[in-house]
């Protein structure tokens, strides 16, 4: 698991701390600042450091993989657009053997001035099964721009992530645009959930590259969905796709952006709509914020889904938070045959697009996540 500590400045983040446990009931181990995933100090006094990072295992190399976004801070923890394509995506390598990472490497993109901003961020990305990635991105000609969203393929040797080709460029003429996207695959299609700072938004995909046009976030009954400006992700199930997210209408609005609970239910792939009927609670609200987390498979019989609490508001500790780490899991009533395969996901094509999972969904742990200054 991958932890960061937020530094008290919007958006400022020390170096990629990590979290490692030997067996699933062994306690957790660090938080560990590896050398190589922390802060590049320049002669100039900018600090280039990695946020929003997801990491994932690709096992045709088996190698884990850590990729996220590459910031510029002032000495006072501003984030800087001071230099040409100072926001790109970035990757670390983990060799499980000798428990070594890479340095940060930066992922080049082609040279048109909509890469100049070019973020992985936050964001699911999916593994093909001949090895390419599927990296979704969010990009623009500037942090200043407005937001687009694509999903480029990439090859991966083992150690470094080339570009190979984008799909679609998926815009939206509203506030920021269409940011943070995140991908899974289901069925053999392709799903999309992206950020807007209105509402959240959906699209899908035969290819993993070309993209319908994307349409807000709903629930069955046609009410929208009420998550807006943070971002969501996916749980997938061989018998059923599932959204994780934070909405509106919970009883929070003294939570910031409304980013607790965190909820999950399953998704209709076939009109993109939530179904309200199977929502539940994965994380509740004790007076944080929660819409910084991950999600991902863990074994056939269940997923996690990680958050920190967020203390950004003066009464959060006095409403219960404490700034914890919850490591919340997700029990299937079916194993889910997606976890042990490793061909592509058209070859895992469930018998019903609804099937009746039931998750249940004890309460979330903490994991002893204190990372001291």
């Amino acid at each position: 698991m991958t932890i960061q500590k937020h530094l008290k400045v919007s958006d400022y983040y020390s170096g990629l701390h990590v979290m490692t446990r030997a067996t699933p009931t062994a306690p957790w181990l660090g938080p560990l600042l590896p050398p190589e995933l922390d802060w590049k100090q320049q002669p100039d006094g900018v600090t280039i450091s990695v946020a929003d990072v997801t990491p994932g295992w690709h096992a045709p190399t088996g190698r884990l993989l850590a990729i996220g976004c590459q910031v510029r801070y002032s000495l006072k923890g501003k984030q800087l657009d001071d230099v040409k394509r100072a926001h790109q995506t970035v990757y670390a390598v983990l060799e499980p053997k000798s428990g070594k990472w890479s340095p940060w490497q930066v992922l080049e993109m082609p040279e048109a001035e909509e890469f100049n901003f070019a973020r992985n961020a936050c964001a699911q990305w999916l593994v093909r099964a001949g090895g390419s990635l599927l990296v979704p991105l969010y990009i623009g000609r500037s942090a200043k721009d407005r937001f687009s969203t694509t999903v480029a393929e990439c090859r991966f040797d083992g150690t470094k992530l080339t570009y190979q080709r984008h799909g679609t460029v998926l815009r939206l003429p509203v506030a920021r645009g269409l940011y943070e996207p995140s991908l899974v695959a289901f069925q053999g299609r392709y799903f999309l959930t992206l950020r807007n700072d209105v509402r959240g938004y959906v699209s899908v995909s035969e290819d993993g590259l070309n993209f319908a046009e994307p349409k807000p976030w709903l629930f069955d009954d046609g009410a929208e969905l009420g998550s807006y400006n943070t971002q969501a992700h996916w749980l997938a199930h061989s018998d059923g796709l599932f959204l994780v997210y934070t909405r509106r209408g919970a009883n929070n609005d003294h939570i910031i952006r409304h980013r607790a609970p965190l909820f999950i239910a399953q998704v209709d792939p076939a009109t993109l709509r939530v179904v309200r009927a199977t929502e539940k609670v994965v994380v509740p609200e004790r007076g944080a914020e929660l819409g910084n987390f991950g999600c991902n498979p863990f074994s056939a019989t269940e997923s996690w889904v990680t958050v920190s609490e967020g203390l950004f508001m003066k009464d959060s500790k006095q409403r219960g938070a404490e700034g914890a780490t919850f490591v919340a899991r997700i029990l299937w009533a079916k194993p889910n045959r997606l976890v042990s395969a490793t061909s592509g996901p058209a070859d895992h094509r469930a018998s019903t697009a609804r099937a009746d999972l039931k998750p249940r969904i004890p309460d979330p742990t903490i994991a002893e996540a204190s990372i001291r200054p």
